[in-house]
């Protein structure tokens, strides 16, 4: 399965909110309208069908040579007025079965007996308009029986399943208390305050007072999120110095150790040669994790005993890499709240240690974040900037919030880029950002 398939199926939480949602602010207010293109339809093959009734006079001249088998016992009696009937070949053949007795006096009369004959073949010629009548009643039949089966359509199953043609659509008058509803849903999707007002405003412009269904209003909102996001999804860039520090934050819990493991073992089977410190000294679980990542990915994994210091740990990382010629140095760091001065504080002599081997590292300094915090994120980005220079955003856990728009509220508001998503727990389950399939996911709308 495609990465766009995970999201979607598993950002079902939030999508499935927003599409009860906006179905429930559209039937409020909305009515039931049926597409009027398929009523129409059926009406048009009975206009054509006489058409093709007129184009089968062929069928008319099977139907004359019928009475050719009748003279064939004509000429027996009259053997003579052969030489004299080559002209009118068909037509005197007809006439000596109606006077067969006086035949050899009639010879001269031929003439005049071949006009009456003459408009006899016109006569029997509308027998065909009547056949032709038959497969006009054929067809109409034919149509009357299909008509039913199509108007069945917009029926139970043409409700439950609204996107066939012909099912009726409910749809609802963009109105100010449409938008005020759209604001709200928005809101408790923790897509944030300022941000959905300004979504909605945009989809709101110049579509008031015309009437929007639930797929319409999902194609509205799925476009201007992707417009959104998309100036921030960029991938992690790469320098030519070696090594590059990527330094790697977060709070307790967020994916930091799970989304490192990942990246080097991304990296590693490009072709980067890739070394990880383990900078969380503090906690054994940590490091017997990145320890395992290591040995899948073939990454060697620099450690220290528990409670060392770990900006020394870093120091030493550096110096490692620098030696074995790696292209990149990933290090893990304790997760900390943004509200513990303490800890924010010895990350950043983390940072102060590092540029001492290199004045422009870190590099990369990535911030992982949890999807299931919700508007906290906001919170965590703004500490976390102003303390260790956030470069990139990683925000993991998508596949356990009901709340996904805060990716659309960080990216409104603070405009860093989105390195990667993370849905999943598998190897596969990180990968770079996509504006357009995270819409399409957020919102339930079906390609």
């Amino acid at each position: 399965m495609s990465f766009f398939g995970k999201l979607k199926n598993r950002l079902f939480k939030s999508s499935s909110k927003l599409d009860e949602g906006l179905e429930a602010i559209v039937e409020d207010g909305g009515q039931e309208e049926v597409p009027e293109t398929p009523v129409e339809a059926p009406v048009e093959p009975p206009v054509e069908t006489p058409q093709a009734p007129v184009e089968t006079p062929p069928a008319a001249p099977q139907e004359v040579p019928e009475p050719a088998p009748e003279p064939a016992p004509a000429p027996e009696p009259a053997p003579e007025p052969e030489p004299s009937l080559p002209e009118p070949r068909p037509e005197p053949e007809v006439i000596p079965p109606a006077d067969p007795e006086p035949a050899p006096a009639p010879v001269p009369e031929a003439p005049a007996p071949a006009e009456p004959a003459a408009p006899e073949a016109p006569e029997e010629a509308p027998a065909p308009e009547d056949t032709d009548e038959a497969p006009e009643d054929l067809s109409i039949a034919a149509a009357l029986e299909e008509a039913p089966a199509e108007a069945a359509q917009p029926g139970l199953l043409g409700r439950l399943f609204g996107r066939q043609s012909g099912a009726p659509v409910v749809k609802r008058v963009l109105d100010d208390d449409m938008v005020e509803s759209l604001e709200e849903l928005l809101i408790a999707s923790d897509m944030g305050v300022d941000t959905a007002l300004r979504v909605a405003a945009n989809i709101a412009e110049g579509r008031m007072g015309k009437k929007l269904s639930v797929q319409e209003i999902k194609q509205l909102l799925a476009s201007e999120i992707a417009r959104i996001m998309e100036p921030v999804a960029r991938p992690l860039p790469l320098y030519p110095t070696k090594p590059q520090v990527v330094l790697v934050v977060g709070v307790n819990g967020s994916g930091k150790t799970t989304t490192i493991g990942k990246l080097a073992s991304q990296f590693r089977a490009a072709g980067k040669k890739v070394v990880i410190a383990a900078g969380d000294t503090f906690r054994a679980a940590a490091v017997e994790q990145l320890q395992v990542w290591g040995e899948r990915a073939n990454v060697p994994v620099l450690t220290a005993p528990e409670g060392t210091d770990p900006a020394s740990l870093a120091f030493d990382a550096m110096t490692r890499a620098q030696a074995d010629g790696a292209d990149l140095l990933m290090i893990d760091t304790a997760g900390r709240l943004q509200n513990r001065a303490d800890l924010m504080e010895e990350l950043a002599k983390i940072v102060r240690v590092i540029r001492k081997k290199d004045p422009e590292a870190p590099h990369n300094t990535l911030l992982v974040l949890d999807a299931t915090t919700g508007q906290n994120a906001v919170n965590q980005v703004e500490t976390f900037q102003k303390l260790s220079d956030v470069s990139g955003l990683v925000m993991t856990k998508l596949d356990g919030t009901a709340k996904g728009g805060v990716l659309v509220s960080l990216a409104d508001k603070f405009g860093l880029p989105i390195h990667a998503i993370g849905v999943g727990e598998q190897i596969d389950d990180l990968a770079p950002f996509d504006p357009e399939e995270f819409a399409a996911a957020l919102t339930g709308l079906e390609g």
